[in-house]
């Protein structure tokens, strides 16, 4: 496909010729992001935060459904706190903002600009957690974490970025465990699905690429247009690692007072470069309709009160409809110059709207995804655009699942996983690749991204016989 263009020329490095840089010049061009002042910060722009939004009130509404609150916990934290688990310690003090003045004098102990809130949360449920009518006691936080990135790329690494954090405290292991999968699969796995319409590969991370001081990590590995992985979302069990440094104790109901099994689980703004990556094409993004914050884009080609009254009906009876839609009428700009902007953005249906169409009684209707191009009848738009949505997003999902099936090999051998991963994803027998062949294929940039069973489902244990290894290059 060649680069698209507005009236100036060539919009968009092709995909094919630099993935990264078409990636850069997606950012740029649909407005998503600028780099913040600070290196690494980043500029998130109303279009790139309005989908950030959209991914917000999507997973809040199934943590919720899942029985978690929503808290907010302080930017700064006591370097003690840090201090009191050396495995968290040692797994984030690479990456840590610390704080040693204020109000003008050096303060009496540094302060850490939070790379995570586990710390925190532990203090906290220690004071909250009283008896075990108090567990489970299932929390969630939508903040901003600041972790020092030494190779910085908007949305996908940055210093500073926004997530979610769940923490959680339970009475037994078992709980924690089936809770943290709960959150895995019904949370984050059926919003790849549903929403993004992106599958994803799920399973246990290795001992080598674990959460620092969890027992287990879970995963959500996601296909790219290049062929490599993006991890878009972690569950973890944290077993008594955190109860124990923070004292999260329980009153049982024989009078002991028993440690608590806790769990965390995140999904960050990266989320948004896996929607660029994982949908994109040579005219820019690709959103799918359950995601979009505008599903449907009304260009008015010329402003006579035609074409202008024709726009506002089209908006009032899709808005009734519950379709999000919005209508164009800057026809002081290009009618061209326009189109493109919306096709940049990736609005998933185009409708335009000019005087020859009202006077034909029709409008020009344009899908996002496969370019097709139709004119029904003005009166016919109201019930036709909200099954064609339906059927965008499922054509989305239906695609990435091809995508994922025809670049996931199963392999025998590590030179041959070795060789998938130059193009997508290996599947190898775990107990074929261990942890000597995990090593060899880490010197050569791939990694494990998970554990899993053959069917592809998520184990119980990293020790269950016949797992496969999915491998890959990775972001």
């Amino acid at each position: 496909m060649a680069p698209v263009t507005y009236e100036r020329g060539p919009v968009l490095t092709p995909r094919a010729q630099d993935f990264p840089r078409w990636y850069q010049d997606v950012v740029d061009k649909a407005e998503l992001a600028d780099n913040g002042p600070v290196r690494g910060t980043m500029v998130i722009r109303p279009y790139g935060y309005a989908l950030w939004e959209r991914v917000q009130a999507e997973v809040d509404a199934r943590i919720k459904r899942a029985g978690a609150e929503n808290v907010y916990l302080p930017l700064l934290i006591p370097e003690s706190y840090l201090q009191r688990e050396a495995e968290h310690v040692e797994g984030f003090s690479p990456e840590l903002a610390v704080v040693t003045h204020a109000g003008g004098k050096e303060l009496p102990e540094p302060l850490v600009v939070r790379p995570t809130s586990e710390t925190v949360f532990g203090e906290s449920m220690a004071r909250w957690i009283q008896g075990h009518r108090d567990l489970p006691l299932l929390l969630n936080q939508w903040a901003n974490v600041v972790r020092w990135e030494l190779r910085p790329r908007l949305f996908l690494r940055t210093t500073e970025f926004l997530w979610q954090e769940g923490h959680t405290a339970h009475a037994t292991r078992a709980d924690a465990s089936a809770y943290a999968r709960r959150i895995h699969l019904q949370v984050y796995r059926d919003f790849f699905h549903d929403v993004l319409a992106l599958p994803v590969h799920v399973g246990l991370k290795t001992a080598r690429e674990r959460f620092a001081g969890a027992v287990n990590t879970l995963a959500c590995e996601a296909m790219m247009g290049d062929g490599k992985a993006l991890q878009v979302a972690t569950s973890h069990e944290m077993g008594q690692n955190f109860a124990t440094a923070f004292d999260i104790r329980y009153a049982d109901a024989d009078g002991g007072r028993p440690l608590c099994w806790t769990t965390s689980w995140g999904l960050s703004t990266r989320v948004v470069g896996g929607l660029v990556m994982g949908h994109g094409d040579d005219r820019g993004l690709v959103v799918p309709p359950a995601l979009a914050p505008t599903q449907v884009v009304v260009v008015v080609v010329k402003e006579d009160e035609a074409s202008l009254g024709a726009a506002r009906r089209i908006q009032e009876q899709l808005s009734a409809a519950g379709v999000r839609v919005k209508v164009d009428r800057r026809t002081d700009q290009g009618f061209g110059r326009r189109v493109t902007g919306w096709e940049l953005k990736g609005v998933p249906v185009r409708l335009e709207v000019g005087p020859r169409d009202v006077g034909e009684g029709v409008v020009t209707l344009v899908r996002r995804n496969s370019g097709e191009r139709r004119r029904p009848t003005l009166e016919a738009v109201a019930s036709l655009v909200p099954a064609l949505l339906q059927q965008v997003q499922g054509d989305l999902l239906q695609r990435g699942r091809q995508r994922l099936r025809d670049r996931t090999a199963d392999v025998s051998s590590v030179p041959e996983a070795a060789e998938a991963a130059r193009t997508g994803f290996g599947r190898i027998p775990w107990r074929t690749l261990g942890v000597d062949g995990e090593a060899e294929l880490a010197r050569n940039a791939v990694t494990v991204r998970c554990l899993q069973r053959p069917d592809g489902s998520l184990p119980e244990a990293d020790d269950e016989d016949d797992l496969v290894a999915v491998v890959a290059r990775s972001y």
